[in-house]
């Protein structure tokens, strides 16, 4: 508590923000936050790193050093705050609520963008190829791939690279039984997503949270939710981005798109269609 209270009373004061440190070291490293000072470079990509911590962590990416394991799954993490939150998933600890809604979460990062995507219209991210927008940061750098053709993810057991690190992590599961399979305690049914396993076992129990307010018929996932929605509107949200035309299911729109590209001479079809829609 002593210690503690020097903090308080320290003369290591950072003058951006007003954080005190009770030794010159700490105010030292925080100071690079402000300044943007990265001094530690991974010796294999580049990438620069305010800490050295921040480096060691990194560099397992390249190794596939993984050392702290869940004595309850056996699972590895290269880091031991991954493994620390991966612990939530055997306790069931979702520490992180939501003020709008009941819903609760293991991290705050998945908190804040549950209250983003779910709570907000906002869409602050928009890619600079097409001008779509995006309500995080996460979904227009995968919509960008289909602009540049970016596969980020490569496999280190073949040349098979991804778009996005779950489908790598598919992959691996797959075809290089690399990785952990969630497996349903009921019928033993595999999934390589933790979250396709949680939706599977909703489905065996008959638990639907997703209610629709106007005629209290409930679901399985927000997303079928979602596309129940549109039968209680008149209006037809979804569009073809090449013709306009208006549907009111957006499952309606691929088959037609893909009919209008072929009319107007378009050879692929499947790229135009990233991309427009």
């Amino acid at each position: 508590m002593r210690s503690h209270m020097n903090v308080h009373s320290s003369k290591y004061k950072c003058t951006e923000c007003g954080k005190r440190f009770g030794r010159k070291h700490g105010l030292t490293r925080h100071s690079r936050i402000h300044s943007g000072e990265k001094s530690f470079e991974c010796t294999v990509c580049g990438k620069r790193f305010t800490y050295s911590a921040s480096l060691v962590v990194h560099s397992r990416i390249h190794s596939g050093q993984k050392p702290y394991k869940c004595h309850e799954c056996h699972k590895t993490f290269s880091d031991s705050g991954h493994l620390n939150t991966h612990m939530r998933v055997h306790t069931g600890e979702k520490p992180y609520k939501c003020s709008l809604c009941d819903k609760s979460f293991v991290t705050s990062c998945s908190l804040q963008s549950h209250k983003r995507c779910v709570h907000s219209n906002r869409r602050p991210y928009d890619c600079r190829w097409c001008g779509r927008l995006f309500k995080s940061s996460r979904e227009l750098k995968h919509h960008v791939y289909t602009h540049t053709g970016g596969k980020p993810y490569s496999c280190r057991h073949c040349s098979e690279c991804f778009r996005q690190l779950s489908h790598l992590k598919s992959h691996l599961l797959k075809s290089h039984d690399e990785g952990t399979w969630f497996t349903c305690h009921i019928c033993k049914k595999k999934f390589t997503q933790s979250h396709d396993l949680k939706i599977h076992i909703r489905r065996h129990e008959g638990v639907k949270p997703y209610v629709c307010r106007d005629c209290l018929m409930s679901f399985c996932t927000a997303g079928e939710l979602k596309r129940h929605a549109p039968k209680h509107l008149d209006v037809k949200l979804f569009c073809c981005g090449l013709c306009a035309k208006d549907f009111k299911y957006k499952q309606y729109v691929p088959k037609h798109f893909k009919r209008c590209a072929v009319k107007l001479g378009f050879s692929d079809v499947q790229s135009i269609y990233e991309c427009v829609c």
